[in-house]
């Protein structure tokens, strides 16, 4: 198979994002939905990311189960003139294709087997390292130094807490 014929098209991929920001909107899991509409979470994930198109049929349990109509997957897509003004676009960004990715499923399974104090810690302790990096990052001289260069060569540590 040409390399030009085993990739999604651009809108399946849409279809997958828009399928998943419904769905995280909703506050629903990958697994719930599955189940709701007698898949398994892992076919889930394959609609999400396009590796497998979803079927007309699929797309209107999906959308059933998620209380939205079936256009609402397609609006926003290049090309689809017929889309409905009535319902708002999700925005669809880094962090929900972080979600789907599987370092991002991987992480949220993780952090789900910790007890909820636990992770409410290291939740924040995740937040200061991104403030910490941010920080950096508008620290660096303009010739792309770091002014205190806390993480030379990747092996240094942030601050001393």
């Amino acid at each position: 198979m040409d390399s030009a014929e085993s990739r999604p098209h651009s809108a399946d991929r849409h279809v997958g994002r828009q399928i998943a920001a419904v769905r995280v909107q909703s506050d629903i899991s990958q697994a719930q939905l599955a189940r709701s509409i007698g898949i398994s979470f892992q076919q889930l994930q394959k609609y999400e990311n396009a590796r497998n198109r979803v079927s007309a049929s699929m797309l209107f349990a999906i959308g059933n189960s998620l209380g939205v109509p079936v256009s609402r997957f397609f609006e926003g897509l290049p090309g689809n003139n017929g889309m409905s003004h009535c319902i708002p676009l999700l925005p669809v960004d880094e962090r929900l294709d972080f979600i789907a990715s599987a370092e991002g499923r991987r992480l949220i399974e993780a952090l789900i087997k910790i007890h909820p104090r636990m992770r409410k810690r290291v939740s924040a302790l995740i937040a200061t390292f991104g403030e910490e990096l941010a920080a950096l990052n508008r620290k660096k001289e303009p010739g792309g130094r770091q002014s205190d260069a806390p993480l030379a060569n990747g092996a240094g540590t942030f601050h001393q807490w």
